[in-house]
């Protein structure tokens, strides 16, 4: 049976969320490499996620047995600087020695079909998650997985077409896959998402809400009121 257990967390500036969000994930990753020998995690996009992802940056850390992933990718060129994998590698990757095997990039450029597929490919082998950094959007999507669109969850790895964000192309982490983990951890900064978030707490069902793993979330906020 699935745990659907919730657990809020309200921060009272932005700076207090981007470290507690760092702090989380530099604990899960040493309980991770302690106990399995490697750490995997997910990793979202966005202006939040680029802070965090620049405090990870500075941290004196052994990388070695990390292990990068991503929830969600536009199916745009390589190089596009509306790639998630590229903001992520300008303020990360590209400063820490993370083995360049042990980054997986979601390779959107192909197509949301032949990107979808290449990717689930990359994801056969690979058990469950250690950690999986999610958004919300206004609409309370998730990733790439928007209201309204029916996508085939038996994959790993979705196309979406349609998208109600630019570009209409994208390719995502399905339901199941971003289920498949040990920890969830949302991001929700700014008054935008109040809607969505007050739809999640009073029980509404939006794709936020389908990312329900054993162990429950954790759902860091600051600019929103939980009430």
């Amino acid at each position: 049976m699935q745990a659907t257990n919730t657990r809020w967390k309200h921060f009272d500036s932005i700076e207090c969320l981007r470290h507690g969000v760092c702090d989380a994930i530099v604990k899960n990753a040493q309980e991770a490499i302690t106990e399995r020998g490697q750490f995997t995690i997910v990793l979202a996009g966005g202006n939040t996620p680029r802070a965090i992802y620049r405090l990870l940056r500075d941290l004196d850390l052994d990388w070695s047995n990390w292990h990068i992933y991503h929830g969600d990718e536009r199916c745009l060129p390589v190089n596009h600087e509306d790639r998630n994998s590229l903001m992520v590698e300008q303020v990360w990757l590209n400063h820490v020695a993370i083995p360049a095997s042990q980054i997986h990039d979601i390779p959107a450029e192909l197509g949301p079909i032949a990107g979808a597929n290449a990717y689930a490919q990359t994801l056969h082998d690979l058990a469950s998650f250690d950690m999986v950094l999610l958004g919300l959007g206004e609409d309370g999507h998730t990733a790439s997985l928007f209201p309204g669109h029916q996508l085939d969850n038996s994959a790993d790895a979705v196309p979406v077409f349609n998208s109600p964000k630019p570009p209409a192309e994208r390719v995502s982490l399905s339901q199941k896959r971003l289920n498949n983990t040990r920890q969830v951890i949302f991001i929700v900064t700014g008054a935008g998402k109040q809607q969505a978030v007050n739809d999640w707490r009073s029980g509404l069902t939006i794709p936020a809400t389908l990312i329900h793993p054993e162990n429950g979330v954790d759902v860091y906020c600051y600019d929103v009121a939980l009430n």
